[in-house]
């Protein structure tokens, strides 16, 4: 099944101007936002003294710490709060009469999706960990740490759904229901695929300029990939695993082997 962007907005009964607003007002409180963020940060950390592989982005941090119960109810309000824009764009969609099933984010295709998915990280998983290394050998990345929980019995399924949130936020919002306004909105397929690409590139900026390129690049391979098979689905999948992999694989190996960079 091939997609295209988006369909007509007459088709949705619906003005050019609410659907820019619509389309703003949903990325200014999700990636949006996090990519003004990570501008900043980027740029805090360029003109920081030294090189930016000795700075390290830390993510999944503890939030209350040597409080492990309240670290644990902030870090489940944090999931939680988190997939509250995917709600306002299923809301947005529900309101055309359609819902998140028009941009393939159901359970009609559950097997497909998921081998698909499987096969999408681990060839995104090998080549991606390689462009990291290397982007952090040159100088252009920031050591990145994905997880700092402490060691309680909570640790890993947090990061799991961590990884679950993370991917459906990206993959729904700035896969699916971009595209989709953006085409209604008129934007040619290709300023589309560029539009959907930068912004998931930019607000991995804070890991530095590998996180921007190696992002980027997995946007358009993202973006080809829910054309032609019209399904948000397997991305979801393939950004779950990844996520899985780089958040517990730390956990698990960080100071135990040589090749893996910490702070």
């Amino acid at each position: 099944m091939r997609v295209e962007a988006g369909s007509g907005i007459a088709d949705e009964g619906l003005s050019r101007r609410r659907l820019r607003d619509e389309t703003l007002l949903v990325l200014a409180v999700s990636l949006g936002a996090s990519g003004v963020s990570a501008l900043i940060s980027f740029v805090g950390s360029v003109t920081r003294p030294g090189g930016l592989k000795d700075q390290a982005a830390t993510l999944n941090a503890s939030a209350a710490p040597g409080r492990p119960w309240l670290d644990l109810a902030w870090q489940l309000f944090g999931i939680a709060t988190a997939l509250v824009p995917v709600a306002l764009v299923a809301h947005f969609l529900l309101r055309e009469g359609r819902g998140l099933r028009t941009l393939g984010f159901d359970r009609t295709r559950p097997w497909p999706d998921l081998g698909r998915g499987a096969v999408i990280a681990a060839v995104i998983g090998s080549s991606g960990i390689a462009f990291y290394l290397a982007a952090r050998g040159l100088g252009f990345n920031l050591t990145v740490v994905p997880e700092a929980l402490p060691e309680v019995w909570w640790k890993y399924p947090v990061l799991i759904l961590s990884a679950i949130q993370n991917a459906v936020v990206e993959e729904v919002i700035v896969v699916g229901y971009l595209l989709r306004r953006l085409g209604q909105l008129g934007w040619s397929p290709g300023a589309a695929l560029m539009g959907s690409s930068v912004l998931r590139g930019s607000y991995h900026l804070y890991q530095g300029v590998g996180g921007f390129i190696g992002n980027m690049v997995m946007g358009v391979v993202f973006v080809y990939l829910y054309r032609r098979w019209g399904r948000v689905g397997p991305l979801v999948v393939a950004h779950s695993l990844l996520d899985i992999g780089a958040f517990v694989g730390y956990g698990l190996l960080a100071g135990k082997v040589d090749w893996l960079p910490t702070a």
